[in-house]
């Protein structure tokens, strides 16, 4: 299968602003690239790419006043299988985890678990442990939060999304993220592209894509509580703690978004 992947972005801004951008392919998916993933900054003097700590490839910018375009393109291949289902995988006592791996245990800026330990454990505490604990996470969270695109915030938090039940798929990841970590299973934030491929479309705009990953038998596996169900077609973009670690966009300076489309979808071939 291939799948076309793309945006476009227009940004406002007042006078000249830095960027940092986080709007590649993740580096594993390199080798999927059909051609080479086009990337385009207008009217930059200089592009200078670097990876972040957690292995995403950032671009730095300097953005000149007035309306600023940022347009990307790539074909990637995939499976066409949709998330691997591994109910066998276990959980792995913290003294075995990898020294790389605690970090995603621990709270971080959109994922409170002192906060949400008590309810997690006494919510998921009787659960078997390993991958029928990490669904019944994704089937609460699932069943907890109700979608709203109008409803997205870019200050809630997963204390937020539990108490308030509305928001979009970053809120879903970030409140399954925490109840994992409250129960001692390594999780991490993940975006990208998910187009609906073997699905029926979505009735919102397309947009890019949160999930989450856990950590059960020695290996990353994809989890998704908003959709809950195992998915054809991600393209993964970036991976942290949560989205505080891969925003798409990061300014240091005021600017305004005028446009923003994004564009996943699969590539029927004529043979």
């Amino acid at each position: 299968m291939e799948i076309r992947v793309g945006f476009e972005i227009l940004c406002q801004c007042p006078a000249a602003t830095p960027f940092v951008a986080m709007l590649r392919t993740h580096p594993e998916r390199r080798h999927d690239l059909i051609g080479h993933e086009r990337l385009e900054f207008s009217s930059l003097e200089s592009v200078h790419h670097y990876l972040d700590t957690f292995g995403n490839i950032c671009s730095r910018i300097v953005a000149p006043a007035g309306v600023f375009p940022l347009r990307g393109e790539a074909v990637v291949r995939d499976t066409g299988k949709p998330d691997p289902v591994v109910p066998w995988a276990a959980e792995i006592p913290i003294p075995q985890l990898p020294d790389d791996v605690l970090l995603f245990l621990m709270g971080s800026r959109y994922c409170e678990t002192d906060e949400l330990a008590t309810f997690a454990w006494n919510t998921f505490g009787n659960t078997a442990p390993g991958w029928s604990r990490v669904q019944a996470i994704c089937d609460f969270v699932h069943g907890h939060i109700e979608f709203a695109y109008s409803n997205a915030r870019s200050t809630r938090t997963a204390l937020s999304a539990y108490n308030e039940r509305t928001g979009v798929c970053r809120d879903f990841a970030h409140l399954a993220i925490t109840l994992c970590r409250a129960m001692n299973i390594p999780a991490r934030y993940c975006t990208g592209y998910l187009g609906d491929i073997g699905v029926p479309v979505a009735p919102f705009p397309m947009d890019f894509s949160a999930w989450f990953e856990v950590f059960l038998g020695g290996e990353w596996y994809v989890f998704d509580a908003r959709h809950n169900m195992p998915r054809i077609g991600r393209v993964l973009m970036a991976r942290g703690r949560d989205a505080a670690d891969v925003p798409l966009l990061t300014s240091f300076g005021p600017h305004g978004l005028v446009k923003f489309d994004v564009v996943t979808e699969e590539v029927h071939l004529v043979r």
